[in-house]
C-alpha cells in the first residue's frame, strides 16, 4: 500500500478528481477567454499603504465610466477588501451560474471583490503566496466581466505576490497608475513600485500625488500639510508623468464611509476634478498606445 492509499485527508490534492495540470490549463484558457474582451487594463498600485490607493482606484473607475467608457473594477487587496464598503454594497452577493460569477454593477462600473464573497465582515483571509495567485487567477478567469474598455485592479500596497501575479496574468495591453503621497517616507517606497514596473516591463501611466495640500472645510484654503513638490520631485527623476495632485479633503472620507463615491457625491470638487484628469490621461495613455 503506499502512503498516499492510507492518507485518511479528503482534502489531499492527490485525491482531487482530475488531472491537476489538465484543471490548470482549464483556467488558464478561461482566463484568456475573459481577458480578450478587456481592451486594457490598468493596475493601480503603491509601494506604501494609506496612500488613498482604493480611493484613487474608486474615483478613477468612475471618472472613466462617467466619460462614456465600459468599466470593470477588481479588488485584489485579499486581506483588506475595502472596496464593498466603499461602493455602499457590502453585504450584497454576486449571482453565480453556470456563465461564472456576475459583478456587481454600481454607477456603471462592473465590481467584484472578494468582500463579496465572504461570510462576514469581520472574516480573515488566511493565505499564502499560491493561494493567493490562484484566487487572483480565479476573480479575473470566473467573473463574468463582458466587454469592457477598461479593468482596474485595485492591489494592495507593496511589489508582493498580489501585483507580481496580477501582471503575469493579465498579459499584455497592461499598464500601472501609482499612488503616493508628498512626504519622503512614502515617496521613498513608491520609487520602489516604479522599479517593479521597470523590472516587469509595465508602462506607467504616471503618478497621483494624493494627500496634496489639505482643504479646510470652513475657509476652502489649502495647506500642505504633508510638505509639497513631493511627487513633482520624483516624476522628474524618473521620467514618469505627475498625472493630478489631489488634495486631503475631509468629504473624500466621509463619502467613502457612507459608500458614496466622491466623484459621484461631489463632482465639481477639486479632488473629482483632479481624477477626471487623471482618467483622461490614462484614455489618452492608452489610445497613443494602441
Amino acid at each position: 500500500m503506499s502512503h498516499c492509499d492510507s492518507c485518511q485527508d479528503s482534502s489531499c490534492s492527490v485525491k482531487q478528481p482530475g488531472n491537476p495540470q489538465d484543471q490548470q490549463q482549464q483556467m488558464q484558457k478561461a482566463l484568456a477567454l475573459r481577458m480578450c474582451t478587456v481592451k486594457q487594463k490598468i493596475v493601480v498600485m503603491s509601494g506604501k499603504g494609506g496612500v488613498g490607493k482604493s480611493t484613487t482606484a474608486v474615483n478613477l473607475a468612475l471618472a472613466l465610466a462617467k466619460a462614456g467608457k465600459r468599466v470593470g473594477l477588481l479588488d485584489i487587496d485579499l486581506h483588506g477588501p475595502s472596496l464593498p464598503t466603499m461602493f455602499g454594497v457590502r453585504g450584497e452577493r454576486p449571482v453565480m451560474d453556470e456563465e461564472g460569477i456576475h459583478p456587481l454593477e454600481v454607477h456603471g462600473v462592473k465590481l467584484m471583490s472578494l468582500g463579496l464573497l465572504l461570510p462576514g465582515d469581520g472574516s480573515a483571509t488566511i493565505m499564502r503566496g499560491p493561494m493567493k495567485h490562484g484566487a487572483i487567477m480565479q476573480l479575473l478567469a470566473d467573473v463574468v466581466w463582458g466587454d469592457l474598455d477598461f479593468l482596474l485592479l485595485d492591489c494592495p500596497p507593496g511589489t508582493g505576490d498580489e501585483p507580481l501575479s496580477a501582471v503575469q496574468l493579465l498579459g499584455n495591453k497592461t499598464a500601472a497608475v501609482v499612488v503616493t503621497t508628498p512626504q519622503d517616507v512614502a515617496l521613498s517606497d513608491v520609487e520602489k513600485s516604479l522599479s517593479f514596473c521597470r523590472e516587469l516591463n509595465l508602462p506607467v501611466v504616471g503618478l497621483v500625488e494624493n494627500m496634496s495640500g489639505f482643504i479646510c472645510p470652513h475657509c476652502g484654503e489649502s495647506s500642505p500639510i504633508f510638505k509639497q513638490g513631493g511627487a513633482a520631485g520624483l516624476a522628474e527623476k524618473t521620467g514618469v508623468a505627475l498625472l493630478a495632485q489631489v488634495p486631503l479633503d475631509p468629504a473624500v472620507v466621509v463619502a467613502g464611509d457612507a459608500g458614496e463615491p466622491h466623484i459621484i457625491s461631489h463632482p465639481d470638487a477639486i479632488g473629482s476634478k483632479a481624477l477626471d484628469a487623471v482618467a483622461a490621461a490614462v484614455i489618452k495613455f492608452t489610445a497613443d498606445a494602441a
